[in-house]
């Protein structure tokens, strides 16, 4: 049971979530894993609508799950009622979950907190649902939100077996990381990895010269940025997007994405063996 957590913190677009989508859904495809991805956004559902259309009013729309509603909640609150009545058990957070792929991926989707101070309220209990959702999931991938409350974000990541550190291909990002990397004891942790979201294989600061220049071990991850990939996680269709990939032969300029998506899962299988081998 493992808990891989995707972070940022660039205030500016990094690609975090649809890196995670992209982690995720390629483990869930490649692998025989039992995944659960939990978003911790406040009023923002790009996590969702990389899995199902949204209406006009943002709500997802889950035509093919057997839970087509759970009332006016997320999935969340309602398992904060049974953390509160101490009723929760693992397998119940599945039923609050919204099925991706059967058996295979399922999402706990963010809360329906109108204000900032409601969500706060909520984000407190999220350490508490990882921990039972780890008792029945294989791994969870949790979206952290960077304007979490930073003692709420730290009850997170203190938890995580995994963290995956998100940046761009700015140098101001990279000195930046490589600033924590030097002067922050978590930074130099051997669960932390670092990954380029929407990465641009022609820009100077490439993975091989990123990793020279910040004098890292390993390579830096990254998730090649994709147009039909951004438009599929618009539209409700990155698992469609991923199927049919599996189809193209390695020519393909879409397979670049594939390989990418294919490094950074096995990046993070062979992370959690090599620590889970050190315990």
């Amino acid at each position: 049971m493992s808990i891989i957590t995707f972070k940022s913190d660039e205030q500016k677009e990094t690609g975090q979530t649809l890196s995670l989508v992209a982690t995720a859904t390629q483990m869930a495809i490649e692998h025989n894993y039992k995944i659960l991805i939990i978003s911790t956004s406040f009023r923002d559902k790009t996590l969702e609508s990389c899995f199902w259309e949204l209406d006009k009013e943002k709500k997802p729309i889950f035509s093919s799950n057997k839970m087509t509603t759970v009332g006016i909640d997320s999935g969340v609150e309602g398992l904060i009622r049974g953390l509160v009545s101490s009723k929760t058990n693992p397998a119940m957070v599945k039923d609050y979950s919204k099925t991706v792929l059967r058996e295979r991926l399922d999402v706990l989707v963010s809360p329906n907190a109108e204000t900032y101070q409601d969500y706060e309220k909520i984000a407190s209990n999220y350490p508490e649902i990882i921990k039972t959702a780890n008792r029945y999931y294989d791994m969870i991938f949790i979206d952290l939100n960077r304007r979490m409350d930073r003692d709420q974000a730290k009850s997170i990541l203190d938890i995580s077996d995994v963290v995956i550190v998100n940046m761009t291909q700015r140098l101001r990002n990279i000195d930046e990381i490589m600033a924590l990397r030097n002067e922050d004891d978590f930074y130099k942790q051997r669960n932390v990895m670092l990954l380029i979201g929407r990465y641009d294989s022609h820009s100077k600061y490439n993975v091989k010269n990123v990793t020279r220049y910040m004098k890292e071990k390993k390579n830096v991850l990254a998730i090649p940025y994709n147009t039909l990939y951004f438009e599929a996680c618009s539209e409700g269709k990155a698992v469609d997007f991923f199927l049919r990939l599996k189809r193209l032969d390695a020519t393909d300029r879409n397979s670049i994405f594939l390989k990418g998506a294919d490094e950074v899962v096995e990046a993070i299988i062979s992370k959690l063996q090599e620590l889970q081998a050190k315990l």
